[in-house]
């Protein structure tokens, strides 16, 4: 790499830090300092307390083309955490593979709301993860809820070796059982809770994401429908037989879904018990119950039923 961002040999640790905040500020990038620490310890193979107690330390010729490869990518607007090839999640470390979403914090929201459904942390629970990628959050919940063992789901055989691998690496891979499958179609068993973080993404705005999500996260996790709501339709018509007695279903929406959310609910027979926030304050996770079963909506095909929902919701 040439230009003024180059970090040559010789340069100290704190002014590679210094280069590449500029680097990243005047490209535009969101955090800048936080980038630009990271990718001098990937490079220099260091802990973060290297920085601070040996700023002035000078970069060797390896460890500053190593360094000078990854501001390019980074520049190029590949995301730090590909970069890295893994990412922290619920204080767990998680590798990434091309064939799985990196954890965003908000999806922690997820990991609450079920911790609230299962506050019993010895008890010997089963639980399901639809469309499982990284596995973060079976794991999390495995990790928390020690006594618990879980199903991962996925149709992807790459993501589910990465969960049994993140498994491994986190100390649940005796808990965690790698299923490959198409939402809820391959499983008979029945679950104390069942989880997911679907694709929930408008097709028509997949494209106008960051490109760090439309570029580097695999499309089938992200994608979902011209609405965002076809895998939510999937997972509420296929979910009901998978819940035993008690049981609780807790979804990752998107911002602005949880209206839609409802009515799909109620169509296929589920009440809302909470809505969850992040910290930016929007409703991420929401937690289902299955209704009655004389309150669900009895006589009209699935679309026509929701078709009259929404008229309904909109009329008052």
């Amino acid at each position: 790499m040439s230009g003024p961002a180059a970090v040559a040999p010789g340069t100290s640790r704190a002014e590679a830090v210094r280069v590449l905040r500029r680097a990243f500020a005047e490209a535009g990038l969101p955090e800048p300092e936080r980038d630009a620490r990271l990718l001098v310890l990937e490079a220099a193979k260091l802990e973060p307390l290297a920085l601070v107690t040996a700023p002035d330390m000078a970069l060797g010729e390896e460890t500053s083309a190593r360094l000078n490869a990854l501001l390019a990518r980074r520049l190029a607007r590949e995301p730090l955490d590909r970069i890295r090839g893994h990412r922290e999640f619920w204080g767990l470390d998680f590798a990434l593979g091309p064939d799985t979403l990196s954890p965003r914090p908000d999806s922690e929201t997820v990991v609450a709301a079920a911790l609230v459904a299962l506050p019993e942390r010895e008890a010997p629970t089963r639980l399901l993860d639809l469309g499982t990628g990284s596995g973060c959050l079976l794991i999390a919940l495995l990790h928390e809820r020690p006594q618990a063992v879980g199903v991962g789901l996925d149709r992807s055989p790459g993501a589910l070796a990465v969960a049994r691998a993140n498994a491994a690496r986190n100390g649940v891979g005796s808990r965690f059982l790698a299923v490959c499958g198409d939402w809820a179609a391959a499983l008979r068993a029945r679950f104390d809770l069942v989880i997911s973080n679907p694709p929930y993404i408008p097709s028509a705005a997949v494209e106008t994401l960051d490109p760090e999500v439309h570029e580097h996260d695999p499309r089938l996790a992200l994608d979902g429908g011209a609405d965002g709501l076809d895998a939510y339709r999937r997972i509420l018509r296929d979910a009901g037989p998978l819940l035993a007695p008690g049981g609780r279903l807790v979804l990752e929406i998107g911002a602005g879904q949880a209206d839609d959310l409802d009515r799909l609910g109620t169509l296929h027979g589920y009440a809302i018990l909470s809505r969850n926030q992040d910290l930016g304050g929007h409703v991420r996770a929401l937690t289902l119950a299955p209704r009655p079963r004389a309150s669900q909506v009895p006589h009209l095909p699935p679309q026509d039923a929701e078709k009259a929902l929404v008229a309904r919701s909109r009329t008052g």
